[in-house]
């Protein structure tokens, strides 16, 4: 015996036009999902993305400071922590704002303290 699988039909109001590839895959994650997952998905990627456009949310900003300090060896980060005034100035020039600026600067202590 074969169980057919009921469905609800939900209806979509989107901002934007929709395509056809999009809604199909809405379709799949709604059918392959349970409603709880995609509730709590749905949920979190509102707050984030309220977060992001109210501008709390510094997207990327520890992937710019390991982008600074990952490879150093303690040797090159003694060198910048002695240069630093100069250093603060490259990374303002390359937008930085002062709190990623300091934890940089940690993140060198930290590896110049490691040898």
């Amino acid at each position: 015996m074969v169980q057919k699988a009921e469905y609800n039909v939900i209806q979509l109001n989107a901002r934007e036009q929709v395509s056809a590839r999009q809604l199909k895959e809405l379709q799949e994650y709604f059918v392959s999902m349970p409603m709880q997952e995609l509730l709590f998905g749905l949920k979190f990627a509102h707050k984030r993305w309220t977060a992001k456009t109210g501008g709390f949310l510094m997207v990327g900003r520890k992937s710019k400071i390991k982008r600074e300090v990952h490879l150093l060896t303690p040797e090159q980060a003694r060198w910048r922590l002695k240069n630093w005034k100069m250093m603060i100035k490259n990374y303002r020039e390359h937008g930085y704002s002062y709190p990623t600026i300091s934890r940089i600067k940690k993140a060198l202590k930290e590896i110049a303290k490691s040898n």
